[in-house]
Parts: C-alpha cells; sequence; structure tokens
C-alpha cells in the first residue's frame, strides 16, 4: 500500500473512502448502512418509486412500502416488498389518521426513528379524463391538489407531531419543471407540483431549525413511468426533452440514484431546494438536435 493510500485508510470514514472498496456489479457503497426509511407510490416496475426502493436495499437502508389500497391493487407492491424484505403498510396520504397510523407502524417494523421518506405521489382526474384546462371539474381539481401536493404537507406534518424523524434526516417529494412554465396537457397537476415545492420551502425552514431535517423536491425528466405515460401527448414530449437535453433524459434509475445520494450523508446540507434532475434540459435554450430537426 502507497504512503498516501495508507494515510487515507487511516483517517477516513469508511463512507468517504469509496474508492479504496472493491466494488461489483451485485454490490453497493453501504450508503444507507443502518439508515431507516418509508417510501411512498411504488405501483410497478416501472415506477421511480420502485426503483428506489431495490437501490435503497442495495445500498443498505431499510424500509416500509406504502400505497393508497386502490393503487396497491393495481399494482405490483406485495412483490417488491418480497424482493426487499419490507412490510406495506397501506395509507391514504391524504388522510392524517392513515398517516399517523404509517409512521407509528413504521418506527415499530423498522426498531427506531426514520432517517429518510420518499413521497412519489401524483394524480389528476382531470388529466385522466382529459378534461381541457379551460373546462376543469373543480371538485377533481381539489383532489388533485389534495393528493399531489398538500399531502406532501400532511406527510411532514405527521412526521413531526409523530416525533419519527432522527436528526440530519431527508424527505424528498418528486416534482416537474411544469411547476415554473407552462405545459398545455400537464394541466391542473402543473399547479399542484408548485404547492409542492412551496411547501417543501416553508417546511424544509421549519424541519431544518427543529431537528435538522432536510427536505428538497427533485424536478425529474419526463419519466416513461406508468402514470407518466398516461398523459396525452407524451411520446412527442419525452422525444422533444430529449433533444433538448445535452445528456438526454434522466432514466427512472438514474433518479433512483440520485434519491440515493439524497437520502445519505453526503447532501446533509442541502435543504429547502427544488433540484433540477433533467440531463441539463432546464437550463438549455435549444439544442443543435433540435435545429437540425427543424431546419427546412
Amino acid at each position: 500500500m502507497s504512503p498516501s493510500a495508507k494515510y487515507l485508510d487511516d483517517h477516513c470514514p469508511e463512507s468517504i473512502n469509496l474508492h479504496l472498496q472493491p466494488k461489483n456489479a451485485n454490490m453497493g457503497y453501504n450508503l444507507l448502512k443502518g439508515k431507516r426509511g418509508i417510501i411512498f407510490g411504488a405501483l410497478d416496475e416501472n415506477s421511480i418509486a420502485w426503483k428506489t426502493a431495490l437501490r435503497v436495499k442495495e445500498e443498505g437502508g431499510s424500509f416500509t412500502l406504502t400505497n393508497a389500497p386502490i393503487a396497491m391493487r393495481m399494482g405490483k407492491i406485495n412483490e417488491l416488498a418480497k424482493e426487499c424484505n419490507a412490510e406495506v403498510i397501506p395509507a391514504d396520504a391524504t388522510s392524517e389518521q392513515d398517516l399517523t397510523q404509517l409512521f407509528t407502524r413504521s418506527l415499530e417494523v423498522l426498531g427506531g426513528k426514520i432517517d429518510f421518506v420518499l413521497h412519489s405521489i401524483g394524480m389528476s382526474p382531470n388529466v385522466r379524463k382529459d378534461r381541457p384546462y379551460g373546462d376543469l371539474n373543480y371538485e377533481w381539481f381539489l383532489k388533485t391538489l389534495d393528493i399531489s401536493g398538500l399531502s406532501f404537507h400532511k406527510v411532514l406534518q405527521t412526521a413531526e407531531k409523530t416525533d419519527a424523524m432522527n436528526e440530519w434526516g431527508s424527505i424528498l417529494a418528486l416534482s416537474y419543471i411544469a411547476a415554473q412554465r407552462t405545459y398545455p396537457d400537464y394541466s391542473d397537476m402543473a399547479q399542484a407540483k408548485a404547492v409542492l415545492e412551496s411547501i417543501a420551502r416553508s417546511y424544509g425552514y421549519r424541519f431544518a431549525k427543529l431537528k435538522k431535517v432536510r427536505v428538497n423536491t427533485i424536478s425529474q425528466s419526463p419519466t416513461k413511468t406508468t402514470a407518466g405515460a398516461g398523459i396525452t401527448g407524451f411520446d412527442v414530449f419525452y422525444d422533444y426533452a430529449n433533444m433538448m437535453s445535452p445528456l438526454g433524459n434522466a432514466t427512472a434509475e438514474d433518479c433512483a440514484n440520485y434519491i440515493t445520494l439524497m437520502f445519505s450523508d453526503f447532501s446533509r446540507m442541502v435543504t429547502m431546494q427544488n433540484l433540477m434532475h433533467d440531463g441539463g434540459f432546464s437550463s438549455s435554450g435549444i439544442t443543435e438536435e433540435l435545429v437540425a430537426r427543424l431546419s427546412k
């Protein structure tokens, strides 16, 4: 061993001394060793939450899985639970009672306080039923806001009230750039994502002061999930975003890796941020690929 490697071996904590450790396709880096969490929204193998669960497990984390009962009937969450040795706890994220039961039960199952939470929830009845933006059903609009935005506040508030979080914990929600820019077919989901990001800032301040818990949102590329593919014109926009992103669209696997990083101690000073995870899309005015496509 060289003198410099010997110095690193003697003085660096295990989590930082990664380059000295062997790595193969079946091993993680133990970034989340000993950490406990809750993952919302795993529907099937295409969902970001599903891929995050697998990645978190690989990195040594343990967690409970949760989704609304109707989503559980539609999806395959029990298959994921078996693969990850995780307990499934049904919960409607808009119900304070369900969330209280979820956090209380998770503390029992995991044997201690929570280090990470992923909120991967979104649904718009108006989008699902192709209501145009100028003819929205307002009862459905309120449901969109409750499920896709306000539920994040309910999760955070419940985590605080149950005193479920460890200090320096990490809570994340998945967002989309339509919170800042207009995309016609995204409809009232755009307002829900704007609410989501605002909640992350406001509650991020509160939780940082209370317990040094960090709260962030990740604005992900258009992703070929079961939910995303249901949006009108998704395939066209997916291709457009891919041409507008110098690195290409970030995949669900890429997002799972980023979420894992944000759950780890390597991101402990990042909070109240909307983090763009989009291959450069949000900073690109136009790209050569798009110019070539549009040239006459």
